[in-house]
């Protein structure tokens, strides 16, 4: 083998370092800002929350385009000024979501969590988690997903969840054990669906945020009014393994900080399916994001707006939403 130079040792070295010090100095400045953060009482940070929010959406403008793009394809018949509002708000909550996480583990316990947390219509939910049968929970970027999560692990309900490796690795690790802190066990979703596909033949529960795009050849279903492309992966994981799948959210409420309603839309169950909701991948596809967007409608400035759920489809599925939309306005 022929030796590398050392002058290429060095540079590479150099390289590794700078990265090393990079990923290192902006892991402790995100550790100071949210030790920070766990310092303030809430209605501080609420008001920290609304000044930081006004900066992100007015002078920086953070995202504006594809904020601004998403709200103007589902609310086609809104003022502008209603739109940049809703921005506005949009904003307020995601900067709240994340002090609201930095919260979670001081103030949330076992002990007080009826003090931070509702629950509406969990009854269907207990029924599929109490059964021995794998279980797959969809929700979206919407309302405080993370928390609900973290609640969900606290009353022992242990979960697999699929979520992109962070850049950083010290974020990385930093954001994994507070997801894993209560029994949420975490995996990469670059080459997981043999992991997962496993997980659920033993009969476990499944976590996954269903909003993602599903790129050119992914299923197309309207979503919220808009044609969007969706993972098949999600419904093959329930249909393949005869998996309930469960629709739900978490979501704050009162316009309080630490104030959250934890929801179960609907269930689609594919043993007890007299809708055919289970009946192919398109269905269920087409199921699971009709439930999203009712909870979505319920709290709209909570739904992340800068994500880039929609695309352009191509012209031959462009054609048949439309049909398929024409025809459910007609009837």
């Amino acid at each position: 083998m022929p030796s590398i130079p050392l002058s290429d040792r060095f540079s590479h070295a150099g390289q590794r370092f700078s990265r090393f010090a990079k990923d290192y100095s902006a892991y402790l400045f995100v550790r100071m800002l949210v030790a920070i953060v766990q310092t303030l009482p809430l209605d501080m940070g609420d008001r920290m929350c609304r000044g930081i929010a006004w900066l992100a959406a007015r002078v920086f403008k953070i995202r504006r385009s594809a904020t601004h793009e998403n709200l103007s394809r589902v609310f086609a018949d809104a003022e502008p000024a209603q739109r940049d509002e809703l921005e506005l708000a949009m904003w307020h909550h995601l900067m709240l979501m994340v002090c609201e996480i930095a919260w979670a583990q001081r103030r949330l316990h076992l002990t007080n969590w009826t003090d931070h947390m509702s629950f509406r219509n969990h009854r269907k939910m207990l029924a599929v988690l109490l059964t021995k049968r794998p279980v797959v929970m969809v929700s979206g970027h919407f309302g405080n997903f993370e928390v609900g999560g973290y609640m969900f692990g606290m009353m022992g309900c242990e979960s697999t969840t699929i979520a992109r490796r962070l850049d950083n690795p010290f974020l990385h690790r930093w954001v994994e054990r507070f997801r894993s802190a209560k029994g949420q066990y975490m995996v990469d979703k670059d080459g997981c669906a043999a992991e997962v596909q496993e997980h659920l033949e033993s009969c476990g529960t499944l976590a996954i945020l269903a909003d993602q795009h599903g790129g050119p050849k992914g299923c197309w279903v309207n979503f919220l009014g808009v044609p969007a492309s969706c993972h098949k992966a999600l419904a093959l994981f329930s249909l393949s393994t005869n998996a309930p799948m469960i629709a739900g959210y978490t979501i704050r409420i009162d316009r309080r900080p630490m104030q959250f309603e934890s929801g179960t839309v609907d269930v689609a169950d594919p043993f007890n399916d007299p809708q055919s909701h289970c009946a192919s991948v398109s269905s269920l596809t087409q199921w699971y994001n009709r439930q999203l967007a009712t909870a979505v409608s319920g709290a709209v400035e909570q739904y992340w707006w800068l994500h880039r759920r929609w695309r352009q489809p191509p012209e031959k599925i462009a054609k048949r939403l439309a049909r398929k939309t024409e025809i459910s306005r007609a009837a």
